[in-house]
C-alpha cells in the first residue's frame, strides 16, 4: 500500500501530459499484481540481481573513490566530507554515471505516446 501511496503522488508531481520513468529492480512489491501503474509512470524494470545497472550504484561508486582509505574521527566528520564530495559533484558527473542507453531508449519510447 505505501508503494501504491508513492506512485500515486509522485504522478501527481509529473502531471499529464508529463511522463516519468522509474527505475525499479523487480522485487516482489515492484512487481505485484494487485500494484497498480498511474499512466504516467512508466515502471522500468531492471534485470534481477544486477546492481550494475541501476544508475544509483553507479553514482555511490564515483562518490565512494575519494573516501577509499581515510579514517574520520566521527560520524559527523564522515558526513562533512561526504558533503563535499557532493558539492563538487557537476551535472556532467552524474550525468556520465547514470546515462545508459536502455534508459535513453525507454525514454524515446515513451515520448512516442
Amino acid at each position: 500500500m505505501e508503494k501504491y501511496l508513492y506512485l500515486v503522488n509522485s504522478s501527481r508531481i509529473y502531471a499529464t501530459p508529463d511522463y516519468a520513468i522509474l527505475q525499479v529492480d523487480q522485487a516482489p512489491a515492484d512487481t505485484s499484481s494487485k500494484l497498480r501503474w498511474p499512466e504516467n509512470i512508466i515502471p522500468l524494470f531492471q534485470p534481477p540481481s544486477a546492481p550494475e545497472l541501476n544508475p544509483i550504484e553507479r553514482l555511490w561508486q564515483l562518490l565512494k573513490k575519494p573516501l577509499k582509505n581515510q579514517l574520520f574521527s566521527s560520524l559527523q566528520a564522515l558526513r562533512e566530507r561526504i558533503q563535499e564530495i557532493f558539492d563538487q559533484l557537476t551535472f556532467e558527473q552524474v550525468i556520465s554515471v547514470s546515462s545508459y542507453n536502455f534508459i535513453l531508449e525507454a525514454l524515446f519510447y515513451a515520448a512516442l505516446y
